[in-house]
């Protein structure tokens, strides 16, 4: 999975503060972002819980697709989200993360 193009989001909790971002190495992204390693907006609101991510085939297509989940209504992605986590499971942990602590990021 590493080194791919991807459109990611992560929440505060369930539904939750939003934060979308593209990479090209999700798994060191997703540890910055838990680690605190980058200070920022997401740091800030304590938004960590992968719930959505996407991969895309370029990085073109990965930026535009990030610029137009930006653009959009905060139902869409709510709407976006739930299509696929309905939950707001937080994804990293499949992708082997610890859990979060529920008392930092609460799931609900």
């Amino acid at each position: 999975m590493n080194r791919d193009p991807f459109v990611y989001i992560l929440a505060s909790g369930f539904r939750g503060t939003l934060y979308i971002g593209v990479t090209s190495d999700l798994m060191r992204r997703i540890w910055e972002h838990r680690s605190g390693e980058k200070s920022g907006f997401a740091t800030r609101h304590r938004v960590h819980r992968l719930v959505y991510f996407d991969q895309f085939g370029t990085m073109d297509l990965a930026i535009a697709r990030e610029k137009q989940l930006k653009n959009w209504r905060r139902q869409w992605k709510v709407s976006l989200i739930e299509e696929r986590n309905p939950q707001w499971e937080d994804l990293a942990v499949a992708l082997g993360f610890d859990a979060l602590s529920s008392a930092a990021h609460p799931s609900s």
